[in-house]
């Protein structure tokens, strides 16, 4: 009886061992399948993305001792995209930004408040850590006809689309210390400022020469870009953008400076705030004779519908 308990038991803790070894071999393979069927998405090499803002603002007086309007509605929208992409020593950055504001009130009727085109192509190839030689190109104009008004309610037309547009090449050297930060610095850049209109042309609006359409200059160049999205609530965009022409006043330097601070409060309504400067020189626009150049600032701060994509 005892040789038949001991045979049983021995046969119980062999095929007990097995199961075990079978149990562990089954989670080594499952293991193993699920680590293989798992892909590797570090290394994309584009990323693309962007967002449409669109903010509206009404107001209706009746009575109102402060005084003001009896009516005013202004609207304004943003399309912001970009394309980035990286593979090896390669690099290649794009960015789309287009603004479009209106404004309408019982004294000063209907006229837009922003109108802005601005394309943007950089190529980098990486040099040294930190350190990308390379190319980048730039396009900005405006779609629709803008108007300098006078108190009298008469208006003139100062701008319209290619008129004027700038168009910049640019090659040089770009440091980029992290992903939110880049400086890129050129000393040999050529911009072209485009007056498409035979009107504006023909007073040599924007520092071109009168009746022609375009004028070159060469000099210094640089941007400094900033992006930062410090949480899923809170983000902010900046680029300044200096130019210096040798060829006429390079004392005077160009300025470009735009600023978008956004809070996300849920899933399509935002809260932003945007501020931009603009100053050239060729601009003779402004003073009490409308021939003197001025910095162009420009605040709106918004509450609207906002869409990542």
């Amino acid at each position: 009886m005892m040789k038949k308990l001991t045979t049983l038991g021995l046969a119980f803790i062999c095929l007990y061992a097995h199961a075990q070894d079978k149990t562990v071999m089954d989670l080594k393979n499952s293991s193993e399948r699920t680590i293989k069927k798992e892909a590797d998405t570090s290394q994309k090499i584009w990323k693309m993305g962007g967002f449409y803002n669109l903010n509206a603002a009404q107001t209706s007086l009746s009575n109102w001792a402060a005084g003001g309007d009896k009516f005013s509605l202004a609207i304004n929208s943003h399309l912001s995209g970009f394309g980035f992409y990286k593979k090896g020593k390669h690099s290649w950055d794009n960015t789309l930004d287009f603004n479009l504001g209106y404004i309408k009130t019982t004294s000063l009727g209907g006229r837009k408040n922003d109108d802005r085109l601005d394309v943007l192509s950089k190529y980098g190839y990486a040099i040294a850590p930190k350190w990308n030689a390379g190319m980048l190109f730039n396009f900005r104009s405006q779609l629709f006809k803008g108007y300098t008004y006078e108190d009298d309610g008469s208006r003139t037309m100062n701008s319209a689309f290619l008129s004027p547009a700038y168009v910049l090449l640019s090659p040089g050297v770009e440091y980029r210390p992290n992903q939110n930060f880049s400086l890129f610095l050129s000393p040999a850049t050529v911009r072209w400022t485009i007056v498409r209109n035979d009107s504006l042309s023909s007073i040599g609006a924007y520092g071109v020469d009168s009746n022609k359409h375009v004028k070159t200059e060469f000099g210094a160049f640089a941007t400094a870009n900033y992006i930062k999205e410090f949480n899923k609530m809170l983000s902010f965009k900046s680029r300044l953008d200096l130019f210096s022409n040798y060829l006429h006043n390079p004392k005077n330097i160009d300025v470009y400076w735009v600023n978008m601070l956004n809070m996300q409060l849920n899933k399509y309504l935002s809260l932003t705030y945007g501020v931009d400067l603009i100053y050239d020189d060729d601009v003779r626009l402004f003073g009490p004779d409308n021939k003197s150049p001025a910095a162009q600032i420009r605040s709106m701060l918004g509450l609207g519908f906002l869409v990542k994509f």
